[in-house]
């Protein structure tokens, strides 16, 4: 099918344009390419004659209607979204703009397309919004997410993206547009921007500086490879129940200083430094709001597709950290367009 990818030069729509070009499927990129995006991210797939690309922004209402009358897609997988806990702290309109306005203007064009379609086009139309669990709040010490599980927003980030699901579910019902969404664990593999924890662990690290832990390094996720995802968002795209929502998870769940850890005896492997990395973990001051512990129960998307996640976290961070070092020049050129993994999101006075 031809499959109209948001976002599909950033981290998680990359891996995806990546794996649906090598299943076989035409795609549509439509990205705005901002700060976090890069080509260089899709370029094996750019070679391909199944893909285009489209520059423009989600909330542009004439160039994302233009976009569909002109690529006349069978599918929608919507995961352009500003992303960056930190970034929500000190842009707030930002996120609502790209996250809320976005996911508004995109439905909007899609239920106009999605309703003058032939018959037999109609019905096999799909439109996938890809979301985080960060939408349900924070956990306990136990205790999982699942489908069942009521919003709860905590960030300014994840109330953005709450909205979004609620949107999509409110063009769905009451419209009849063919909605599925899905609810992510944290990811994390190649070409991840390093603003995030793992590649901003790995970046510093390779450049010799020190390692940031927020607080004291207890906050707990599930860790999700981008791969993993990738092939989990395309087996809901097409084989997904219509109307219903699908809990991605990864492994099970670890610290922040776990991970860190890790990571760095992954970097003494493939990048051995003076002195052990692990050296270099300074705890920094914690983000404001940050939610202490989200865990994914997937017994939906196991039990009905029957998909669960391949890679274990330690070969999957070995694999990640192996990628950066010998890709350093994917994060100078970041580092030339201005970005040097400093702090954002402390409160001002």
């Amino acid at each position: 099918m031809k499959i109209l990818i948001t976002g599909g030069a950033g981290f998680i729509g990359s891996a995806v344009v990546r794996k649906a070009v090598a299943a076989g499927h035409a795609v549509v990129n439509l990205d705005a390419l901002t700060y976090s995006a890069n080509l260089e991210n899709v370029a094996d797939a750019a070679s391909s004659p199944l893909y285009a690309f489209e520059h423009a922004d989600v909330a542009d209402e004439p160039a994302v209607a233009a976009i569909f009358a002109r690529h006349q897609p069978d599918a929608v997988m919507h995961l352009a979204a500003e992303s960056h806990n930190d970034r929500a702290i000190e842009a707030p309109m930002e996120f609502v703009r790209a996250n809320v306005l976005g996911t508004a203007v995109l439905l909007e064009a899609a239920r106009g397309y999605w309703s003058k379609l032939p018959a037999d086009r109609k019905a096999a139309f799909r439109f996938h919004h890809v979301s985080t669990d960060e939408v349900f709040g924070a956990l306990g010490e136990d205790g999982a997410f699942d489908e069942q599980t009521p919003s709860d927003p905590n960030s300014r980030d994840s109330a953005s993206k709450a909205a979004a699901d609620h949107l999509v579910r409110a063009w769905g019902r009451p419209f009849g547009l063919p909605v599925v969404l899905t609810n992510c664990a944290n990811n994390y593999g190649p070409y991840q921007f390093p603003e995030k924890l793992i590649p901003t662990v790995i970046s510093r690290a390779l450049e010799g500086k020190s390692i940031p832990i927020y607080g004291d390094g207890r906050q707990v996720r599930d860790w999700l490879h981008v791969d993993d995802h990738a092939e989990a968002l395309l087996l809901v795209l097409g084989k997904g129940r219509l109307g219903e929502t699908y809990c991605i998870g990864g492994v099970p769940n670890r610290r922040n200083l776990e991970i860190v850890q890790l990571l760095c005896a992954a970097l003494d492997k493939y990048a051995p430094a003076n002195t052990p990395h692990a050296e270099k973990i300074t705890f920094v001051t914690d983000r404001p709001g940050h939610d202490f512990r989200y865990a994914i129960d997937a017994a939906k998307l196991k039990a009905e597709l029957g998909w669960e996640a391949k890679t274990s976290l330690e070969a999957g961070l070995e694999d990640t950290v192996r990628w950066y070092v010998e890709n350093k020049a994917w994060v100078q050129a970041i580092r030339e367009r201005g970005f040097h993994s400093e702090r954002l999101g402390l409160v001002k006075a």
